[in-house]
């Protein structure tokens, strides 16, 4: 290479050896001293370029009235400075048929004649580009549905969003026109096609996909964004209703079973709506819709995305995060609300109730938290962690009275610790570690921690009256357990739900209800504890019926253990 980046040209080999050398098509232009380009030499490959891009101008070296006149403007701006930019791709045609150039510019010695010159190079990049379309119409589409793919679906939102088309008003005026993404879930589809095979699951999918393209209008676009989820583009010509009615016939056509080999069977699915924003972000769009289908498998129901209700899942995860980091620091603390022995007025013992203040948050209810904790599986930490504490604040009052209290403490179970945690050796260590025997401590557990494994729940049961602790069913006769759980599971207390409880004043129905539950626990041996006391009558009217024990904000609040040690001896007092 020569001085200032010339091509070296062999003073043997003329120009039209050099261009005839190259395996590409080629030429030599030059410019005038007034600025005209001038074609001084090319090859056949060159002359054959032009032909099949019908570009008679540019063989007869007319750039003015060339079709690429875009080249011409490269040549010039180059030739006038050979720093100027040097590579332009072109196409003509379309679709397949179409042919795609990289065009080449590298200077020459400057000609006495003809001034600047440069070497122009065509590079063939059709074959390259129609290789690279069919791989990304390949990566776009979906093998098995064979309808776009969810990479090509955040594509079509894009689409949408740019060129959204217009509509007239029903004021006779010209609006564009708005759109919305319903993302369609199969429910059902991992058990059946676990059970049934790969095989059975893909004819699932084709035939389900075929029936939802049915129930679709012209303009709207289909695609398969997951294993067994569809997302759909809809047009909105009369606003979200026009969505709503997507979803409706999109239920329609899957109300038959589907009919696979010698099978039928019922397909349901979920669907979740999200109205598009202009210039929203396809990804948010998406995950807007998301969420609405998660909303729908709750409420049987098509749900249309809202933004306050995301928040509330946002705030969820968050507590989530906030939670956990407040165990590993120690950060939750435990009140005791009073039991109260109905006939003598004693403390009988003390429910233990996780209490979270939050540095900035302020006080967390634990109908927030405790819910998080249990869709978290944080409940397993927590849990451990209150049955060690009250455990151990039990022990600490023995030690400041002098003498172990007559009283226990009653710890709350969720169905999730009794379904993935050992509940007895959780027991058991609270036990050792504070000296306590099993009488002093009461586990409650719900009606549903027995109705979703009763051989499991029996096991538990059972070791934990080995380990001499109580067992009470909390909130009973809210759930759906059968009465035959109470004759067959270790159960000694009925705890009576506060919804019942809170009525009898004003309510013949409650007080029957709570008269029926004293009187089974009567017959089957347990004793009976109200919850939700909140008036000296109620306090009264259930001392008269039998009920054994209560709690409520009429005798105390969830109370600091320390304060719940001095309510313990006023009530002796």
């Amino acid at each position: 290479m020569r001085p200032g980046g010339m091509l070296p040209v062999d003073a043997r080999t003329n120009d039209r050896d050099l261009l005839n050398a190259l395996p590409i098509a080629a030429a030599l232009v030059g410019q005038t001293r007034h600025g005209v380009l001038k074609l001084l030499d090319r090859n056949t490959k060159f002359d054959e370029v032009m032909v099949t891009l019908g570009d008679a101008a540019m063989i007869a070296g007319d750039f003015r009235d060339c079709a690429q006149v875009q080249i011409a403007r490269l040549m010039e701006a180059y030739l006038a400075d050979f720093n100027a930019p040097s590579e332009l791709e072109f196409s003509q045609g379309n679709g397949i048929s179409a042919f795609h150039y990289r065009i080449k510019l590298a200077p020459l010695a400057r000609d006495p004649k003809w001034g600047p010159r440069c070497l122009v190079s065509l590079v063939d990049r059709t074959s390259e580009v129609q290789s690279e379309s069919a791989l990304r119409a390949e990566m776009l589409r979906d093998s098995l549905t064979g309808l776009p793919n969810r990479l090509s679906f955040g594509e079509m939102i894009e689409a949408a969003d740019s060129s959204p088309g217009n509509q007239v008003g029903d004021d006779g005026k010209i609006r564009p026109m708005g759109h919305a993404v319903l993302v369609v879930d199969m429910l059902r589809f991992s058990r059946i096609n676990e059970s049934m095979g790969g095989l059975f699951g893909d004819e699932l999918l084709i035939t389900f996909a075929r029936r939802l393209i049915s129930a679709l209008r012209a303009g709207d676009r289909l695609a398969r964004t997951g294993g067994n989820e569809f997302g759909v583009i809809v047009a909105l010509r009369s606003g979200i209703g026009d969505a709503m009615k997507a979803a409706e016939r999109i239920q329609d056509v899957m109300n038959a079973p589907f009919k696979l080999s010698d099978l039928e069977i019922k397909v349901e699915c979920a669907i979740g709506l999200a109205m598009m924003q202009p210039d929203q972000d396809p990804e948010e769009l998406f995950r807007n819709a998301q969420f609405a289908v998660k909303q729908a498998k709750g409420a049987g129901c098509p749900q249309v995305y809202h933004a306050e209700e995301a928040s509330q899942a946002r705030r969820r995860f968050s507590i989530e995060t906030e939670l956990r980091r407040a165990l590993d620091k120690d950060e939750l603390t435990l009140s005791y609300q009073p039991l109260i022995d109905l006939k003598s007025g004693q403390v009988a013992g003390f429910e233990a109730l996780a209490r979270w203040t939050h540095a900035d948050r302020g006080e967390i209810s634990p109908t927030e938290f405790i819910p998080v904790a249990e869709e978290s599986g944080l409940i397993l930490t927590l849990g451990r962690w209150a049955m060690d504490k009250a455990a151990q604040t039990l022990a600490e009052w023995d030690k400041a009275n002098g003498a172990p209290i007559p009283a226990y403490v009653a710890v709350n179970l969720s169905a999730i610790q009794v379904a993935r945690d050992n509940i007895a050796d959780v027991v058991a260590e609270a036990l050792r570690s504070s000296g306590l025997t099993g009488d002093r401590l009461t586990l409650e557990l719900t009606e549903s921690s027995i109705v979703q494994d009763p051989g499991r729940a029996q096991r538990v049961f059972e070791a934990l009256k080995a380990l001499d602790a109580t067992v009470a069913m909390d909130d009973f006769g809210t759930g759906y357990s059968s009465l035959a759980y109470l004759q067959r599971l270790p159960i000694d207390v009925l705890k009576i739900d506060r919804s019942f409880v809170t009525g009898m004043m004003v309510d013949p129905d409650s007080v029957a209800i709570v008269r029926a539950v004293l009187s089974l626990a009567d017959a089957l041996g347990m004793s009976t504890t109200a919850e939700g006391i909140e008036t000296v009558e109620l306090a009264t009217t259930l001392a008269a019926l039998g009920c054994a024990s209560g709690q409520g904000y009429y005798f105390a609040k969830p109370l600091e253990a320390n304060a719940a040690l001095a309510y313990w001896k006023s009530r002796r007092a």
